[in-house]
């Protein structure tokens, strides 16, 4: 009788485990081609790329549960809508990515269309108000950093298999180093990927100087304000931090639902389980970094403020017009990932912390908040970089000198602060996801401060 129970059973639980399998194998699938809809979106709109860079370039070695999908999925570009779709499934709706004015895209939820979902926007009254063009950066190249150049994009000398797209070398305020790969040049902005942490950061530096904040207090995550909810002693600073002892089913640096799911950063973030008492581990963790923000969005209780802080209060006094900060559907930053720049945009905003704070004599970050930033703090990784608060801070191992800090992103993308040589290196790239080949900064910084000496 056992047996014929246990056959029975074993009958039931074959069909069962084919069905979960392809609702998994239909899940990727979905994820993938939201992954085609935002980065299509986001580098013909955003960045003006031919469809032949973005298969080459954002489409190319990316996460590798997603590469053969892409390799069948084709996205269609409606240029007069300003959206991209992807269809994945016979009889469900395509994956929708939809293009804002400096917001760049807003992905929609798997299941979502265009007549369903009113998207988020700027004002109209902020928008008419954006600066127009670009104002320079100064300019005086410095040809003894022409071979360290030269060999940043060559592949090979500062990591087998990266590749460069962007170097940018700035010392006392003037660019001394300067290229771009085929198809890109210093206006041509790419996705910043954690970059965007350190952005966001000053952001709420911006939103501390101006009171709408107070970063050492608990986080106004409105979910965890419930009578006897532990996660109500996470502080701002935590979450800046990456030890606010929150955990997650999945790694913290891969928050795929809301970066190419189309999930909500609302519906996602805020119901992570507390594990570990607040500041006594460290964990990196794209969630801390949206919680903050989306803390921040409470915090000032005016959504039109909270859209228009960022470019009003910091990225348009900087100059920083080829920036597109994107939001999820429902008007949250994605400002641990989703933000698209040039190079000379991060210099703007590198300038700033080596005149800690102050643009053109006015202070836009509190007193002290450079050394808040790269002053690490609490539980810290184990590597040569530690961490500060949203930048990364260089350790004594790095080689580099005492106060370096750096904003770093997926796939090679740094802006590394040197303010003992008043020095800035950029390097933005397009090296291979999840893989250990990427482009050595540290080795690279230290060579540029080599070659042009104190």
């Amino acid at each position: 009788m056992g047996r014929l129970i246990a056959a029975a059973l074993a009958a039931l639980f074959v069909p069962l485990a084919a069905s979960a399998q392809q609702a998994d194998d239909d899940y990727v699938r979905a994820m993938a081609a939201g992954y085609e809809a935002a980065f299509t979106c986001s580098a013909t709109f955003n960045a003006g790329r031919s469809p032949a860079d973005i298969q080459s370039n954002e489409l190319d070695r990316v996460y590798s549960e997603y590469r053969e999908d892409l390799r069948n999925l084709r996205a269609q570009v409606s240029r007069s809508g300003k959206y991209v779709s992807v269809d994945y499934q016979e009889g469900a709706p395509p994956r929708v990515a939809a293009w804002r004015e400096h917001l760049g895209c807003a992905q929609l939820p798997i299941g979502g269309s265009l007549g369903t979902s009113a998207l988020p926007y700027l004002p109209p009254g902020v928008t008419a108000n954006a600066p127009v063009g670009r104002t320079p950066l100064r300019r005086q190249l410095d040809d003894s950093l022409t071979p360290l150049v030269q060999a940043a994009f060559d592949s090979r000398s500062y990591g087998a298999g990266s590749r460069t797209s962007g170097i940018l070398v700035v010392r006392r305020g003037r660019i001394v180093a300067e290229r771009y790969a085929r198809g890109i040049n210093a206006a041509t902005p790419q996705r910043t990927w954690s970059v965007a942490k350190s952005i966001a950061g000053t952001v709420l530096g911006v939103a501390a100087r101006q009171d709408l904040i107070d970063l050492r207090a608990p986080a106004p995550v409105p979910e965890w304000q419930e009578r006897g909810d532990p996660r109500q002693r996470i502080t701002t600073e935590q979450l800046m931090r990456m030890s606010s002892g929150l955990t997650s089913p999945f790694a913290g640096n891969r928050t795929d639902a809301i970066y190419v799911g189309g999930t909500a950063v609302a519906d996602s973030a805020p119901g992570q389980p507390l594990l570990h008492r607040p500041g006594s581990v460290f964990r990196y963790a794209n969630n801390d970094t949206l919680l903050a923000l989306y803390g921040l969005r409470h915090a000032i209780g005016n959504d039109r403020r909270y859209l228009s802080l960022p470019f009003q209060e910091l990225t348009w006094k900087l100059g920083m017009t080829d920036t597109f900060l994107e939001t999820d559907w429902r008007g949250d930053f994605v400002m641990s990932s989703q933000v698209w720049t040039t190079a000379r945009d991060l210099a703007r905003l590198g300038l700033l912390y080596l005149n800690d704070g102050v643009w053109n004599g006015e202070r836009l970050l509190p007193r002290g908040f450079v050394k808040f930033v790269s002053t690490p703090s609490g539980p810290q990784p184990d590597r040569e970089w530690k961490y500060g608060a949203t930048f990364w801070v260089a350790g004594e191992d790095t080689g580099l000198p005492e106060g370096t800090f750096a904003a770093m992103g997926n796939r090679g993308q740094y802006l590394v602060i040197v303010p003992e040589h008043d020095l800035l290196v950029i390097r933005r790239g397009y090296d291979p996801i999840g893989e250990d080949k990427g482009f050595d900064i540290t080795e690279f910084t230290r060579d540029v401060i080599a070659e042009l000496g104190s």
